[in-house]
């Protein structure tokens, strides 16, 4: 019920927005209409549960049938008159009988109402987006017009009215007058505040109200005459007409902006579903019942299974003629409120068990939390609530002071227990292994009748095993026994009483069996009625898996479901909850996962019988086949194919058709070309080009403003538009740099014919390229700007003369390439002057440059034939001895020809080395991965109009936005700041920021003078920190990359024969102004930040908040919710009132409130994160939402490939669609810091090759954090994105993979596209976040959700499950046990004995623990993937280098950080959010507080495990000494030192020797400062000790002890 105390229309009634009819009706009653949706949309803003209690309860149906009756909507179409009848009105309705088998649903229906061709639109999409786009223009024009209009006409009714009024009537519309003058809103068309559609009045400023789909959706849900009558004097706005929204605000009482916020969300999700379908094209446009029927299902998927799991049927509440209140709405005086009468007794109850948890330190088992109550509602008791609900039900008891109330089903009580109940299968699989092998091992590998009766033991003890769970099941049940389900209590008992009687049964026989082989005379009587149990209960199991677990059985498994028999063992075997039905993948899915633990197996028990590491060998085995496995499928997924900028250069001729084929939508690629020749084959490659162009050119644009490369890289890395009368391919600069100057020299040399010599420049295809486009250029300009026409004669002649000659073979013939390079610098120095803008004096010198060009080709290049033929030519003579050959050139103007002149000055000079090119080492990798990614395999992406919308949610609350001047210029102790220590790691690109804003070599300092270079200045750092801003800008980039994307397929659409030339149509200059094309992406994308605490930080005027306004003034599609507190005056004093708002930032930059939607109460009554995106996650649009950190950036390039992604939800990935689409990140931190770096591989190695194979083949990736992709309209119709309880859901990203595979959903990876994160870069930093990680991962264990996954997945699948980390747990175990063998005499004696006998395999065993314990195991899959992504020799570099940085010990500190963390919240708690303020280390640490921070986690283990191997040499045995101490300790004692001594290699200036000296004395003042009454642990040694002993005697009291 995380829900419930958000608002009022959180969830919506179950049955009080159904029609509903029992299982008797054929479709003679109407259902569900759209108003039904549309209040789920409204009630179920959160996507609830299957609770009724918020969206009401299913009651008095008849329930005959199994299933629910399929309820559909109605929707009001604006028809013809024609369409005048009931039927067509109200549409047709089906149910689904009960009798169906649940393959065939009857979800069938007639919608005569919407006048919509069914049949595909395709080919007149095109047309109509032209005119969409055409049209849409012309209105906004025609309504500025109007507004104008308007408001002069007001000024001359003001002027002609003046003062003279006199009577009443004339001096009140002299004041409306007055007042509508004042408003800026109204005078400026946009009447009312809205999100993004219009709804509520017309706007000048915004064309989606004029798309075609918008409308439909609009008239969609407009008012129909066959629903209940609203009264008169219900208002609606003045320029809206009456819809079905209106309907449901007067009957159950819903906020008037919470029915806003959903109107929106409803037209918006019809419209984006129509879209995908076929744009209506009609004057007057419908919704196609395919949409409506889309919407329908998906939002009442999860509603129509739990209707189905409680087996009821919907109820009626609007089937009458007459509108009325709800009577579970109405208050006693008459006041309707879904919010006072249905939230707020829920909330009220829940807040009062929220106070008993004592801020997160109580038991989990002294007070309900969320999951207590949607649990509440999975069982028929929940129907006792009632409707209207009865306010001394049970559930809504209120714990009081010595009572509590109980639990559901499940309690978490502290205790490591729990890994064993939640994965018994996997400890009782590896003891009956371990015994099983021990026994043959001592039988010498004899298999034989004896040895097999022996081995048959494993039989009482997998029974003992399992009374032992079930002994746990009663006992962790404790707490909930007065409030379960009577169905989990009886499967407790019969279990317990089952498993115990069977067991000792089992043993009894077993018992006489082994009499009977120590008899002579025994006829093994009771040896055979032992194997016929164990078969006949081994028997039972199999089918029972098979049914349950094999999917290829299932369809056997749900016949059975029938017969009370099976039920009744299928029901003891797995308990059944309304969430872990149906864990089950396809039969291939199935296998792949099997046949990989059956490797690890058959390695680990062959590995294991020879030396028995058993402890933690299963995981090294597993680590090194995920490795590979994961290498494999990334090799096979054509990761790293591009690892360097030499690779990229090589296969950038490839780009374009990859980048059409698989990112550009069939619409835009049809790219208008000249017609003559646009069949060949070339000109389908310049083509390609052409489309290319404008993308690439916006993403090496998108990289200069960022500052990653310099105007010079910029223009080098740019590539022509592609779109002119040149048919050869032109590429980027930086490809061809170089080229000409080479081709030259070759050319100079050339003593062979002309093919040797362009066989030699062809080796290097883009010299060719080179050559040709310098040729072409060259002969195009002169044609252009020669401007006489004797000297127009001259270049046609000569150009001719060449060409022949080429054709012929006889170039050498016909010019001295020895002459060329002087050619060519008389060629430069034109195109040198006409880069420029023209003056009188260049265009003299342009004149005589191109004389100089004539004399020199005339006299030195051509040879003596054709230089005579040139000067007798009596024309030219003629004007050469007048003076008028060459005296004057046209200027160019064109800017094709403008940007050849350019390219061909640039091809002549530029000589730097295309492999520095981009020098920045960031924006290298950016190019690299995306155009790498373009070679994966990835879906086709859709038209812009046709994709599926999206959403990208950020919760924020008081981290940085923006840095301020001041923080960039504070002083650590060491005088070093953040913009001083920013400047020398990233010096590139502070000389590119300085360059793009034009102060050239300025300092720091002096770009105080100046507002907008300051401002600048604070973006710069900012963009280089994690902050929000940096966020924000990379969120918008989905924007622009929409923008960009309708702006071409726009264009494309209108082609050339609607006016547009080839030019213009690449032209993208202004996309970003396109009112379309603004629109188009509006309407596929939202942005919502949610500031909890934003509406404080603006009444603190804090400095955050002034930030936050900017960045929604410098991005208009920005969203931020926040949490608004009143406080309220009442009898009862002052109360505190909370409102869920909305805002943007208006035209004059002020915030503008959308939405002002009023809370229960105080929402975060859990984890504050998660409680943030759950109030403000019904501000989201569309049907995907991406979750988004505020320490993450984006990229335009990827950005780009989001509508592929999208794509991927109607993908192939099982039985079950994706519901999670998980994606690859790129930890941008990684530069900062060696520890930096260290974080960056090995996050990088889990989110890549870890996440790869967790996805696929293992099928068990969980949702890990940002920046997955959820699917919207799924998970917030089953309990929302982020589980909110207090403490038990500190990780709340891992809860949203949990209970997205519970509730039957698919999460996949993809990494054809990336995100970037942010990662902490200083070792406490670290330390904090991986505790707070650590912790989470303890709370995990304790959860209902953990446990359901390990009881009800397959028995391979919950391994892949479990074996995600390991824990140094085992070294104490095995160090405690050495010493244990030292002091007792044990160690020599097992030795010598083992000597003796020759048994060399105990001992073995014994030294074993040892060798693994250095864990370069857990290495291979960091190796694997930098040899994947960065080749061999990169990746061993690499390594190394990260070993001679000590990310040895680094790894050993960080693991010793995860295990304290780990076992002490499992056993007393204390998991919790650890601020890490993710800035950058610039400050030295003082030891006092690295001990603090360390004390408990690394230094007193640390010296444990060091008196325990002191102890060990002592008393210990080895039989070569002290050598084979040092051989098999070393790595426990690399252990000790880390944990001694990380914190202080790694703290910044941590050897110099004044600050140890002040370390020293600072921790000896601490050490001998007396504790007291108001001194802090900061302070005193012994303040902090108490601060230490009151916070474990608090956990204390949370532990129970089983």
């Amino acid at each position: 019920m995380e829900d419930f105390r958000r608002n009022d229309e959180v969830m919506l009634v179950a049955r009080g927005l159904a029609s509903g009819a029992s299982g008797n009706d054929e479709g003679s009653k109407e259902r569900l209409g759209c108003c039904g949706l549309a209040s789920v949309a409204i009630g179920n803003q959160e996507g609830s549960d299957e609770r009724p209690a918020a969206r009401g309860l299913a009651s008095g149906a008849s329930g005959n049938d199994e299933g629910m009756l399929a309820v559909w909507p109605r929707l009001r179409s604006e028809t013809t008159k024609e369409a005048t009848s009931s039927s067509a009105a109200r549409g047709l309705s089906s149910g689904v009988s009960g009798n169906d088998e649940g393959s065939k649903e009857r979800l069938g229906c007639s919608w005569f109402g919407f006048g919509c061709d069914r049949k595909p639109r395709r080919k007149r999409r095109a047309a109509c987006c032209s005119r969409v786009g055409l049209g849409i223009e012309a209105r906004v024009l025609e309504l500025r017009r109007v507004y104008s209009t308007l408001r002069a006409l007001i000024d001359v009714l003001e002027y002609l009215v003046g003062d003279s009024v006199t009577d009443g009537s004339s001096r009140l519309i002299m004041e409306e007058v007055k007042r509508i003058k004042k408003s800026d809103a109204a005078l400026g068309g946009d009447l009312t505040p809205y999100n993004i559609v219009p709804l509520d009045s017309p706007s000048v400023t915004n064309a989606i109200g004029f798309f075609f789909e918008v409308k439909a959706a609009i008239s969609a849900i407009g008012y129909s005459s066959d629903l209940p009558r609203i009264p008169a004097e219900f208002k609606v706005a003045v320029l809206r007409s009456m819809d079905m929204f209106d309907l449901l605000e007067f009957v159950f009482g819903f906020q008037r902006d919470n029915v806003r916020n959903q109107r929106e969300n409803v037209v918006l999700t019809i419209a984006n579903a129509q879209s995908r379908l076929g744009l209506p094209t009609d004057v007057e446009p419908k919704i196609d019942e395919k949409a409506i029927n889309e919407v329908f299902l998906k939002v009442l998927d999860n509603y129509i299974k739990w209707c189905r799991y409680m087996a009821k049927e919907l109820d009626a509440i609007l089937d009458q003629p007459e509108a009325a209140h709800a009577k579970s709405c109405t208050s006693n005086d008459d006041f309707v409120s879904y919010l006072q009468e249905i939230i707020t007794p829920i909330y009220d109850t829940l807040d009062a068990e929220v106070k008993r948890n004592n801020n997160g330190k109580a038991a989990h088992s002294a007070w309900r939390n969320y999951d207590d109550f949607n649990e509440y509602f999975w069982s028929p008791s929940c129907f006792h609530l009632g409707w209207p609900m009865k306010k001394d039900s049970s559930f809504l008891l209120k714990p009081s002071k010595r009572k509590r109330t109980g639990k559901s089903s499940f309690v978490e009580h502290r205790t490591f227990l729990h890994l064993y109940r939640s994965f018994h299968r996997l400890w009782i699989f590896l003891f009956l292994m371990f015994q099983g092998l021990t026994i043959i091992a001592f039988h010498k590998g004899r298999i034989n009748l004896d040895t097999f009766k022996i081995v048959l033991s494993v039989g009482p003890s997998f029974f003992i095993l399992n009374f032992i769970e079930s002994c746990l099941d009663a006992l962790l049940m404790y707490g909930a026994y007065r409030t379960a389900r009577s169905f989990a209590l009886s499967r407790v008992f019969i279990r317990f009483t089952s498993f115990g009687s069977v067991s000792a049964f089992v043993m009894y026989l077993y018992l006489k069996v082994l009499d009977e082989r120590n008899s002579k005379n025994s006829d093994s009587t009771y040896f055979r009625i032992y194997i016929l149990v164990l078969g006949v209960y081994v028997a039972i199991r199999v089918i029972f898996a098979l049914t349950v677990k094999i999917p290829a059985c299932h369809r056997i498994s749900n016949v059975s479901d029938r017969w009370p028999f099976f039920q009744f063992f299928k029901w003891i075997y797995q308990e059944r909850y309304f969430v872990g039905r149906g864990l089950y993948e396809r039969t291939s899915d199935y296998a792949r996962y099997v046949a990989f633990w059956l490797v690890i197996f058959a390695c680990k028990f062959t590995f294991a019988y020879y030396l028995q590491i058993y402890l933690m060998d299963i995981h090294i085995w597993y680590t090194l086949l995920s490795a590979l496995v994961g290498g494999l499928i990334g090799a096979r997924a054509r990761l790293g194919e591009i690892r360097s900028i030499e690779m990229l250069q090589k296969r950038f001729e490839s780009f374009p058709e990859a980048f059409v084929k698989n990112l550009v939508s069939d619409q835009a690629r049809r790219m208008p070309l000249p017609r003559q020749y646009a069949q060949e084959s070339q000109d389908l490659h310049k083509a390609y080009a052409a489309t290319f162009a404008p993308f690439w050119n916006d993403i090496v644009k998108s990289l200069r403003e960022e500052d990653y490369i310099s105007n010079r890289e910029m223009d080098l890395l740019s590539m022509p538009s592609n779109s002119g009368s040149l048919r050869l391919v032109q590429w980027p600069l930086f490809l061809l740099s170089s080229k000409i100057p080479y081709a030259l020299e070759l050319a100079g040399a050339c003593e062979d014919t002309q093919a040797d010599l362009w066989n030699r420049i062809s080796r290097d295809e883009y010299m060719a390229y080179a050559v040709q486009e310098c040729y072409y250029n060259a002969q195009n300009i002169l044609q252009s700007i020669v401007d006489d026409a004797e000297g127009r004669l001259w270049v046609e002649r000569l150009f001719r003369e060449i060409n022949n000659s080429i054709s012929e073979r006889s170039l050498l013939v016909t010019v001295l390439l020895k002459k060329l390079q002087l050619v060519a610098s008389r060629l430069n120095a034109l195109t040198g002057l006409l880069t420029r803008n023209e003056t009188p004096e260049l265009a003299r010198g342009a004149a005589k440059a191109v004389y100089d060009l004539y004399d020199v080709v005339t006299h030195d290049f051509l040879t003596s034939n054709l230089s005579d033929f040139f000067d007798t030519w009596n024309i030219l003579a003629k004007a050469r001895h007048e003076g008028r050959l060459f005296s004057r050139i046209l200027w160019p103007t064109n800017p094709e020809l403008k940007e050849q002149i350019k390219r061909l000055h640039l091809l002549l000079t530029v000589k730097i080395s295309a492999a520095n090119i981009p020098k920045n080492l960031e924006a290298r990798r950016r190019l690299e991965f995306f155009t790498n990614s373009l070679f994966m395999k990835m879906p086709q992406a859709k038209t812009v109009s046709e994709m599926m919308p999206f959403s990208v949610f950020t919760p924020y609350y008081s981290e940085t936005v923006l840095y301020s001047l001041s923080d960039l210029r504070v002083e650590n102790e060491d005088g070093i700041s953040i913009l001083f220590y920013l400047q020398k790691i990233f010096p590139d690109e502070w000389e590119n920021f300085l360059e793009r804003i034009g102060r050239g070599e300025s300092t720091a300092e002096s770009l105080q003078d100046s507002s907008s270079d300051t401002l600048e200045l604070r973006f710069w750092a900012s963009y280089r920190g994690q902050t929000l801003a940096r966020t924000v800008r990379g969120m918008m980039y989905y924007r622009r990359a929409l923008m960009l994307q309708s702006y071409l397929e726009r264009r494309s659409s209108v082609g050339v024969e609607d006016g547009y030339s080839g030019a213009d149509f690449i032209n993208t200059e202004g996309f970003e102004l396109s009112s379309d094309s603004r629109a188009q992406a509006d309407l596929k994308f939202t942005y919502v930040v949610s500031c909890q605490i934003y509406g404080q930080q603006k009444q603190k005027k804090a400095p955050e908040a002034a930030d936050i306004a900017l960045l929604m003034q410098r991005n208009e599609a920005l969203r931020v919710a926040f949490i608004h507190v009143e406080d309220i005056s009442s009898s009862d004093g002052i109360i505190k009132e909370y409102y869920s708002k909305l805002v943007k930032a208006d035209v004059h930059g002020r915030d503008q409130e959308i939405y002002s939607i009023k809370l229960p109460g105080d929402p975060k009554l859990g984890e504050g994160k998660p409680e943030n995106q759950n109030h403000a996650i019904i501000f989201t649009r569309g049907e995907a939402i991406q979750t988004i950190d505020m320490n993450q950036d984006n990229y335009l390039e990827e950005a780009m490939k989001m509508r592929n992604l999208l794509e991927e939800f109607g993908g192939d990935y099982g039985i079950r669609g994706p519901t999670i689409l998980g994606l690859r990140e790129h930890v941008f931190t990684g530069s900062v810091s060696s520890l930096a770096w260290f974080m960056s591989n090995q996050e990088t190695s889990f989110v890549t090759l870890g996440q790869r194979v967790l996805a696929y083949p293992l099928k068990v990736r969980m949702h890990y954090g940002h920046p997955d992709v959820f699917d919207r309209l799924f998970h917030i119709t089953r309990g929302g994105i982020s589980k909110a309880s207090r403490v038990i859901n500190i990780s709340e990203d891992i809860y949203a993979g949990f209970n997205s595979t519970l509730r039957q959903g698919n999460i996949t990876h993809h990494e054809y596209i990336q995100v970037g994160k942010g990662r902490d870069v200083g070792l406490n930093q670290i330390a904090l976040f991986e505790g707070k990680v650590a912790g989470g991962n303890g709370e995990q264990v304790l959860s209902r959700d953990v446990y359901r996954i390990g009881q009800l997945f397959d028995f391979f699948r919950m391994l892949s499950f479990f074996f995600t980390t390991m824990t140094v747990l085992t070294v104490y175990i095995f160090l405690y046990g050495r010493v244990y063998l030292a002091l007792s005499g044990l160690d020599s004696a097992i030795s010598f004995k083992a000597k003796i006998s020759g048994n060399t395999a105990l001992d073995a065993a014994l030294n074993a623990q040892f060798l693994v314990q250095i864990g370069v195991f857990t290495a291979v899959p960091m190796i694997m993937g930098f040899i994947l992504e960065l080749g061999l020799l990169k990746a061993l570099f690499s390594f190394v280098i990260m070993q001679l940085q000590l990310c040895a010990v680094f790894f050993t500190f960080s693991l010793g950080t995860r295990t304290h963390y780990f076992g002490r919240t499992i056993l007393h708690g204390g998991a919790k959010y650890r601020a890490t303020g993710r800035g950058f280390v610039v400050r030295h640490i003082k030891f006092a507080e690295n001990y603090r921070l360390y004390s408990r986690s690394h230094f007193v283990k640390a010296l444990e495990v060091a008196l325990l191997l002191i102890v060990y040499i002592a008393y210990g045995y080895t039989e070569n000494g002290a050598s084979s101490f040092i051989i098999l300790t070393i790595s426990s004692w690399f252990l000790v030192i880390s944990w001694l001594f990380a914190p202080y290699l790694f703290n910044p200036s941590g050897f110099e020797w004044q600050k140890t000296v002040e370390d020293f004395d600072d921790w000896t003042s601490w050490l001998l400062y007396k504790g007291g009454v108001g001194v802090k642990g900061e302070h005193s040694w012994e303040s902090w000790w108490d601060e230490e002993q009151a916070c474990n005697s608090v956990k204390a009291k949370c532990f129970c002890i089983f």
